[in-house]
């Protein structure tokens, strides 16, 4: 197998365990509630929790990959969640729950860019978005295999012994650090360390107005897709429900269209990107999304739920498959990592809030505001992507390098 695969499949095998971790809390949480007698309020607080542990996890690790190299802190980031997993499963009260998923969300947080930053400078720039698109489809792999251990080891062991499952990824890790070299463009960037002063990482991404622009332009972008995404997958199930009465079977049916519509779109987006370019391909998606979003909340009858649900998912979430390559396009080698895991960490940190929001909505308003929402924040995420100049914001880099010189 040639590095680039290598690459992927590392990548590809990281984001599913990863996937799979944060879902096992969505499967678990019943469980969890009634085992520390909680109310949902507090039950809820563990998944905000392990998302602000991504958001530190994500700034601190991408900057010890910038600094140290990709495999050897990607490897750490696996560990490390795979060990807040398992101690998840021996949690006494849920203050120790809450302390061991922040511990997971710090790996789970480091582990997405890094992946992607890996991705990024193993492929040619024209086969970039394809690659993306490959690893992004790892986090539905994680949901699918979350659901199959969930049904298999909660009914027997519990919730306590899906968590100790977590140290699975551990394997994976030691895997990883024998069979992948480190990134042949990190290592020539060693190369030139004495030619560039030392910064402070987060510094370099607003070290110029046009890289501060195009970093808020970014994290904008990232916090509309993880809201855009929490919001539909969270509450769309329950609105159903009421608007149109669905079962649970068939709104569970319904979350697999929507799933199976994300997947088709993630490996469709990756295929635009590397033919119609960046920003050409996210205005067709987010256009598609806000309009797809609005129009769902007048759809009616189980097909065209069904269909609907399939085409939301499609443009929606196909998205998700080009942060990595989009992120990365704009960042000298030296920062890539760094930016990668803080911008797209920051907006899973804020976007992961959208649900409240929806919810407040849903409760003093209808389906038709909540969904309108939804697509206003597409359609923000659309004027911030037409403020992304074209080319690689390196006068970082260049920057840095005349100093020295």
């Amino acid at each position: 197998m040639d590095y680039r695969r290598k690459t992927v499949v590392a990548s590809v095998a990281g984001l599913t365990l990863e996937g799979m971790d944060i879902m096992f809390i969505s499967f678990a949480m019943s469980m969890i509630i009634a085992q520390f007698h909680i109310d949902m309020v507090a039950g809820g607080l563990i998944s905000s929790i392990t998302n602000l542990g991504m958001l530190a996890g994500g700034v601190i690790f991408g900057i010890l990959a910038d600094k140290f190299g990709r495999v050897k802190i990607f490897t750490y980031t696996i560990l490390l969640f795979a060990i807040g997993t398992a101690l998840t499963g021996l949690a006494e009260n849920i203050e120790q729950v809450y302390i061991f998923r922040f511990i997971a969300g710090l790996g789970a947080g480091g582990e997405y860019g890094i992946g992607m930053a890996l991705v990024a400078e193993a492929w040619p720039k024209n086969k970039q978005g394809r690659a993306s698109s490959y690893v992004s489809v790892g986090a539905q792999y994680g949901v699918i295999l979350a659901a199959l251990l969930s049904a298999i080891i909660l009914p027997s062991w519990g919730w306590r012994g899906l968590f100790f499952t977590g140290l699975v990824p551990v394997i994976f890790a030691f895997i990883v650090r024998k069979k992948l070299d480190e990134s042949p463009e990190w290592l020539k960037t060693q190369n030139k360390k004495q030619l560039v002063p030392r910064e402070w990482k987060l510094k370099q991404l607003f070290a110029t107005p046009r890289t501060s622009v195009t970093t808020i332009a970014l994290a904008i972008m990232a916090t509309v897709q993880i809201a855009g995404y929490n919001g539909l997958m969270i509450w769309l199930p329950s609105m159903l429900q009421q608007s149109q009465g669905l079962s649970v079977s068939n709104s569970a049916l319904w979350t697999i269209s929507t799933a199976a519509g994300m997947i088709a779109g993630m490996l469709t987006f990756g295929h635009f990107i590397d033919r119609f370019g960046m920003k050409r391909s996210y205005g067709i998606f987010l256009f598609a999304s806000a309009v797809a979003v609005f129009l769902y909340a007048y759809a009616s009858g189980s097909a065209g739920l069904l269909i609907g649900g399939a085409i939301v998912g499609f443009f929606s979430n196909g998205m998700f498959a080009g942060y990595g390559a989009l992120i990365s396009s704009f960042y000298s080698v030296e920062i890539r990592s760094t930016a990668t895991n803080t911008i797209f960490n920051f907006g899973r940190a804020l976007g992961g809030l959208s649900p409240i929001l929806v919810g407040y909505i849903l409760q003093h308003a209808n389906v038709t505001a909540a969904m309108g929402y939804l697509a206003l924040l597409y359609c923000i995420s659309f004027i911030a992507m037409i403020s992304l100049k074209k080319g690689k914001t390196t006068e970082v880099q260049d920057i840095s390098l005349s100093k020295a010189v």
